[in-house]
């Protein structure tokens, strides 16, 4: 006959299994085998026992970078939220809720970052009111709408986060072939935000879509700052926009937002984890990630914009001093119109004065001590849309620093190029 396990039973194994195992975790200290509290243990610096050698910032959020640093506050909700354990679920759908007044849209979820909202906002289109349809996709699309329009010039390298669900791309160029490209197979119509080309524009990328009753998805992953477009795009009529996490917003890294339509985001839940067989069963966000994205949003509309854009230029002006005055170099500040729209240096020389290509000055960066990480833009590397690039260009990331860090960029760069010069 199976035994009722009722609190006061419940508690006392409990006890028995504390008293037998040794040891326990409870509120943050350790409870030994005799009922003493420990205080918390001594923070480990993993970086330097696994020999991983931490550089200052000079480049900005990206992804291969370890993306943002997040603020103290931040870093101390995660603390506090790795105490405790929480039904998951309840969390999800609670700072989702919250997240959703903050941001003045209908409903939001936070995802395993941007392109884990991509995958699972093109999933909440093609799954909509079809339960069925979230165990079939991707490998049966049989009888499911799975064609998304996009602009021939936003096609890019996260196509796949959406190809993960099973759809073809269908593209488009000028506007008439936009509106003849919608048919009985059309789930979604794509826009990247940050794409520097393409004939149509946002508005009307919304308008036809709508009169075709199709949703239409924006990713505007790094398109923070300005800090408004967390709602810009929702109020412009996007049905689903997604930002990351990680980079202006400075949370987590492995985080991101997607906002939209309640009934979509409804739709994108029932296909992420933890719901088991489904396509984002494997995009697990943590209760410390969670509870550290909405800790980040908290921050960021606290924070005064015009004050941090001016410290990013003033950043920028304190490094630019430091080398302008060398034989060869130029200097300028550049603010890129859409993603990462923060003041960035960009450093121009004549390289019969400066024996060196932007790419062997990052290496050297790379190399001395401290280690310093420049825009991937420096020396012909891909860059943001808006910032040059060139073999003999140096671009500096100014707003991951961390305070007085553009001092040492700004001696580190001298020193570089001064031993360069002829």
């Amino acid at each position: 006959m199976s035994k009722v396990m009722t609190r006061r039973n419940f508690m006392g194994k409990t006890s028995q299994a504390l008293a037998v195992g040794g040891a326990g975790v409870y509120g943050g200290s350790t409870v030994t085998a005799q009922g003493a509290a420990r205080g918390p243990a001594d923070g480990v610096d993993y970086y330097e026992k696994l020999g991983v050698k931490p550089f200052i910032n000079a480049a900005g959020t990206y992804t291969v970078l370890s993306a943002s640093t997040m603020p103290e506050e931040v870093q101390a909700a995660i603390s506090i939220a790795s105490k405790y354990p929480v039904q998951l679920e309840e969390l999800l759908r609670a700072s989702g809720e919250y997240l959703a007044k903050r941001l003045q849209c209908e409903a939001a979820l936070v995802t395993a970052g941007a392109a884990s909202a991509l995958t699972l906002g093109t999933a909440a289109c093609i799954t909509n009111g079809n339960a069925n349809a979230i165990v079939s996709i991707p490998p049966d699309m049989t009888g499911l709408k799975n064609e998304v329009v996009v602009q021939k010039t936003h096609r890019y390298e996260y196509d796949h986060a959406l190809r993960n669900c099973g759809i073809r791309f269908v593209e488009v160029e000028a506007l008439p072939e936009y509106d003849a490209a919608f048919n009985d197979r059309t789930v979604m119509a794509h826009f990247f935000n940050a794409a520097d080309q393409g004939e149509i524009s946002r508005e009307d990328w919304v308008r036809v879509a709508h009169q075709h009753g199709v949703p239409c998805f924006n990713d505007a992953s790094a398109d923070v700052p300005p800090i408004a477009n967390l709602w810009n795009y929702t109020k412009m009529g996007f049905d689903l926009v997604t930002f990351s996490g990680g980079k202006g917003i400075r949370g987590p890294q492995c985080t991101g937002l997607l906002l939209g339509r309640k009934d979509l985001i409804e739709a994108a839940v029932k296909n992420n984890s933890p719901n088991s067989n489904t396509i984002g069963r494997g995009m697990k966000v943590a209760k410390e990630e969670i509870v550290g994205l909405v800790a980040a949003v908290d921050w960021l509309l606290a924070q005064d914009e015009d004050a941090m854009q001016n410290e990013f230029w003033r950043r920028a002006e304190r490094i630019a001093e430091s080398v302008k005055s060398l034989p060869g170099v130029e200097t300028r500040i550049s603010v890129p119109p859409v993603a990462n729209h923060v003041p960035h240096l960009i450093i121009t020389y004549d390289p019969s004065r400066i024996k060196l290509t932007g790419k062997e000055v990052m290496a050297k960066m790379r190399e001395g001590t401290p280690r310093i990480e420049l825009n991937p833009a420096s020396g012909g590397g891909s860059a943001s849309k808006g910032l040059e690039s060139g073999t003999r260009t140096i671009v500096v990331g100014v707003w991951m620093l961390q305070p007085g860090e553009e001092l040492v960029v700004a001696r580190r760069l001298r020193e570089v190029l001064m031993e360069a010069a002829g």
